[in-house]
C-alpha cells in the first residue's frame, strides 16, 4: 500500500489530505446531527406544559438547559407569544432557516472534496503520462514492460482519487438525508407549538 502511494507521485498527498478532511467532516456532522441533540424529547414535553401554563420564564430556563435548534425556535415563539398566528409563523420560519443553514454546515464541503479528489486524481495521471511520453520522445527505444509500469503508476492517482471520492459522495448524501429528516420533524413540531400558542387568533 505504501509502495502504491509513493509511486503515485506528488498528487497523492493532496488527495490524502482530502480523504482526512472528508472523514473528519463526516464524523463531526454525525455527532452534531444526532436526533435527540437537535430535538430533545424532554424539551418537547416540558415546553408544551409550560406554554399551556404561560410560564415563559421557566421555558427560557428549560431551553438553556437543552441547547438545540428546537430550543432556539421555542425561544422565538415565546418572544412573539402575543402575536397572531401568521406573524408567529413568519418569525419561526426566519429562525428555522438560520437553524437549517447551521445543520447543513460542512455537508457541501464533503461533496466538494469528492469532486476535487477525482480531479486531482486525473491531473496526477495526466501529469504522469506527459512525463512518460516526454521520456519516449527523448529515447524512442523504451522497454515495453517499463512503459507499462510507468502508465500503471500514472493511473495510481486516478484510482486513489476515486477511492476518496466515492465514499465522500456517500457521506454527503447520507448527511443530507439526516438533515432533511431533522428539518421535517422540526417543521412539524414548530407547527404544533404555533397552533398551541396562537391557534384561536
Amino acid at each position: 500500500m505504501i509502495d502504491f502511494f509513493v509511486k503515485g507521485g506528488i498528487f497523492m498527498y493532496p488527495i490524502l489530505l482530502c480523504s482526512i478532511l472528508s472523514l473528519w467532516f463526516f464524523i463531526y456532522k454525525l455527532l452534531i446531527l444526532k436526533k435527540d441533540k437537535n430535538i430533545p424529547p424532554k424539551l418537547v414535553n416540558e415546553a408544551k406544559k409550560l406554554f399551556l401554563e404561560d410560564k415563559l420564564d421557566e421555558l427560557h430556563k428549560i431551553c438553556v438547559r437543552y441547547p438545540s435548534p428546537l430550543a432556539k425556535i421555542l425561544i422565538v415563539i415565546s418572544k412573539n407569544y402575543d402575536k397572531d398566528k401568521n406573524s408567529l409563523r413568519e418569525a419561526v420560519e426566519v429562525a428555522g432557516k438560520t437553524e437549517v443553514l447551521e445543520l447543513e454546515k460542512y455537508i457541501d464541503a464533503i461533496g466538494t472534496i469528492a469532486g476535487i479528489s477525482t480531479l486531482l486524481g486525473l491531473l496526477g495521471t495526466i501529469s504522469g503520462l506527459i512525463s512518460i511520453f516526454s521520456t519516449i520522445s527523448i529515447d524512442p527505444v523504451v522497454n515495453p514492460a517499463r512503459l507499462a509500469g510507468g502508465i500503471s503508476e500514472a493511473l495510481n492517482t486516478t484510482a486513489f482519487g476515486l477511492v476518496v471520492a466515492i465514499p465522500s459522495v456517500a457521506f454527503n448524501k447520507y448527511l443530507e438525508s439526516k438533515v432533511n429528516k431533522i428539518v421535517a420533524e422540526l417543521e412539524q413540531i414548530s407547527a404544533e407549538f404555533i397552533e398551541l400558542v396562537a391557534g384561536d387568533r
